[in-house]
């Protein structure tokens, strides 16, 4: 697949072949969806805690006596259907880590860049480099390449030019700053264009195989 480069302006510069392992696997929607679903498990604490009957305080007698008084036999007032009363089947620490193997989820990788391609949702750059971090400088520059879209914008690697990308698209709500090693399912799918630098293309083809 040929798709244009172009500069920061948006002006097409020259043309590239897009790795057919990466930009053109087959599209598997069921595996996407459990990539993303293992994403969002891992992301949660589990430190939820509530309390049962035997850490309310209260209970230390019976309520009233076990027979005579017309009403239902009491034990305790630590029982759950008292107010102030344990809880049951209520949540408890617990971790909602979800495994997968790293080749189901490299291709459920290659199948999301693989549906952002079809789209025509990809935007390549010959060199997406800034002499400083500046909102307006970087929020410009994504107006020319995506206009009003959500942009995801991977970079090959953590070097200066990298800090400077990020510093410069902090203050951005539409745009997000990712390394190439760091690439996830849920951020190709929540952005709207996906943003390469060349260079980039290598580092993807070396992390996804």
């Amino acid at each position: 697949m040929k798709v244009d480069v172009l500069d920061l302006k948006g002006n097409k510069v020259r043309e590239v072949e897009l790795p057919a392992s990466v930009f053109e696997a087959p599209i598997n929607i069921d595996l996407m969806h459990q990539a993303y679903t293992r994403q969002m498990a891992n992301a949660r604490l589990g430190t939820h805690e509530t309390k049962v009957r035997g850490e309310v305080r209260g209970g230390g007698r019976k309520p009233w006596k076990q027979k005579g008084t017309g009403r239902a036999r009491q034990g305790s007032r630590r029982a759950a259907q008292w107010v102030g009363g344990g809880g049951i089947h209520t949540p408890h620490p617990r971790s909602y880590e979800l495994r997968m193997p790293k080749k189901m989820r490299q291709a459920a990788l290659r199948s999301a860049l693989s549906v952002k391609a079809s789209e025509a949702s990809l935007v390549i750059v010959d060199e997406l480099n800034f002499d400083e971090p500046k909102t307006k400088v970087v929020a410009q520059t994504l107006g020319n390449l995506v206009g009003a879209s959500t942009a995801l914008l991977l970079m090959p690697a953590k070097d200066q030019n990298y800090d400077l990308v990020m510093r410069g698209t902090s203050n951005i709500e539409s745009a997000k700053v990712l390394l190439a090693s760091y690439l996830n399912v849920r951020d190709i799918l929540n952005f709207e264009k996906v943003v390469l630098p060349a260079k980039t293309i290598d580092a993807l083809v070396a992390h996804l195989g």
